[in-house]
């Protein structure tokens, strides 16, 4: 097994649409990585990210920053250290802040069969 270090800090980010800029820092590409998926992503105040409704399950945690979080239309205030799980199917609504900032590690993997 070898081991792979990745420079995140080196990682170019791309801007997107309304919902800040994104890295990878997890795939195929960057270490072999066939089963998961794992990116940076960084909103500025009031940016919002609403994540894909896919057939897996996804973690976003938060990084840094201040925010609110939607999900099942309720808001809830996070910040620093906080997290979400959302199961196969589902999405929720992240924004930062107004005058704050958020910094995510979103991480996506597959449904393992039965």
């Amino acid at each position: 097994m070898s081991l792979t270090f990745i420079e995140t800090n080196k990682l170019p980010k791309k801007a997107s649409a309304g919902q800040g800029e994104v890295t990878e820092v997890l795939n195929q590409a960057l270490c072999g990585a066939r089963n998961v998926h794992g990116s940076l992503r960084w909103l500025k105040s009031a940016e919002t990210f609403k994540p894909d409704a896919i057939n897996k399950h996804q973690l976003i945690y938060l990084m840094d920053g201040k925010g609110n979080i939607r999900l099942n239309n309720k808001d809830y205030n996070v910040e620093k250290g906080a997290g979400i799980y959302l199961g196969p199917s589902e999405t929720a609504t992240i924004q930062a802040a107004s005058g704050a900032s958020l910094k995510l590690f979103h991480l996506i993997v597959p449904q393992i069969p039965k």
